[in-house]
């Protein structure tokens, strides 16, 4: 079992940054790769960014891709995404989620999630 906890979110100003942290526990939680995703009202949840157990692969969505950076440090059991130049349709739920395989952009791959946390990002 993998427990999930995000953080980090709020509110900011369209062009301003925040980060957003995962804090994994339970077993073997560094093993796992990583995502976000998120979910706007209305809307149906999106894939924004994986990584791989390692660290060393990360892929995005076209939407984030060059302002998002996803990273993890195994050793704190955390994963971070950092969000820069962020804009009012990146307004929504952040998740993170954890696949025991390569979950890739499919949410239907990851077997662990966590609650979420709000970013609201003003025009």
């Amino acid at each position: 079992q993998v427990q999930l906890v995000e953080s980090g979110g709020g509110l900011v100003q369209a062009g301003g940054s925040l980060r957003l942290s995962c804090a994994a526990s339970g077993r073997t939680s560094s093993s796992y790769s990583m995502a976000w995703f998120r979910q706007a009202p209305g809307k149906v949840r999106e894939f924004v960014a994986a990584i791989d157990w390692r660290g060393v692969s990360t892929y995005y969505s076209d939407s984030v891709k060059g302002r998002f950076t996803s990273s993890r440090d195994n050793a704190k059991n955390t994963v971070r995404l950092q969000m820069n130049s962020l804009k009012p349709e990146d307004t929504a739920v952040y998740s993170c989620a954890a696949s025991r395989s390569y979950g890739g952009m499919n949410g239907d791959n990851y077997e662990y999630w966590g609650q979420g946390t709000q970013v609201t990002v003003s025009s």
